[in-house]
């Protein structure tokens, strides 16, 4: 973890107006195919969601702005950032459950399962405290929305960036989802998101290489 040098920071200027905003954090939402990684994962057996978790990690932590945090008076850089995603649990609740990010997929398979399955035993509503290297993450696989709104604490707002990832749906021969990312203005922009939806649809439309891959 590194912090930001104010002083040589080229995005100064943006911090310091978007920080006092209110509501301080904005959101997109866009379709992104998944006509080649579905049936990969399913053949090979693998976990749905924490295949999709690990693409939308690993395209995270490609991406500075999004493993960038305010903290206090300061701006640090995570070197690494992980998912921390709501799981279905009884009586249709949900609890909290935070998995470390790999970058080796089967790894990040096996932690996914082991920790989904502790807090399915024991559902919690708390991060690991003093935690802020992580992505909020949640699945509505019963509708494909389009737009999507996370509810957050207010000032002041934390600088997690939210990701919700909708049901699958079929478009002419393709599949799609919709995926919903939120980040902290004074942190990031469009363009960062962009990039974002960039990196991991070149993911999705390589499963073979990227679950395979070190």
């Amino acid at each position: 973890m590194q912090t930001i040098d104010f002083q040589n920071w080229s995005r100064m200027n943006h911090y310091e107006f978007f920080k006092t905003f209110n509501h301080p954090h904005f959101n997109m939402c866009a379709n992104v195919d998944l006509t080649k990684f579905h049936p990969y994962v399913k053949v090979h057996g693998f976990s749905m969601t924490a295949a999709i978790m690990y693409m939308i990690a690993r395209a995270a932590n490609a991406i500075p702005e999004f493993r960038q945090r305010i903290r206090g008076e300061e701006i640090v850089e995570h070197e690494t950032v992980s998912p921390s995603v709501t799981i279905l649990v009884e009586n249709e609740l949900f609890s909290f459950c935070t998995i470390d990010y790999y970058r080796d997929f089967a790894r990040f398979a096996d932690r996914a399962t082991r920790q989904i399955a502790a807090v399915k035993e024991n559902p919690t509503l708390k991060d690991p405290p003093g935690r802020d290297d992580l992505l909020y993450m949640t699945a509505i696989p019963w509708v494909s929305f389009t737009s999507f709104t996370h509810p957050m604490k207010q000032h002041p707002a934390d600088s997690i960036p939210r990701f919700a990832w909708g049901k699958i749906f079929e478009e002419g021969n393709l599949l799609k989802m919709p995926l919903s990312v939120q980040g902290h203005h004074a942190l990031m922009d469009g363009i960062h998101m962009g990039k974002f939806y960039e990196e991991i649809q070149s993911y999705f439309s390589q499963p073979e290489e990227v679950l395979n891959s070190i």
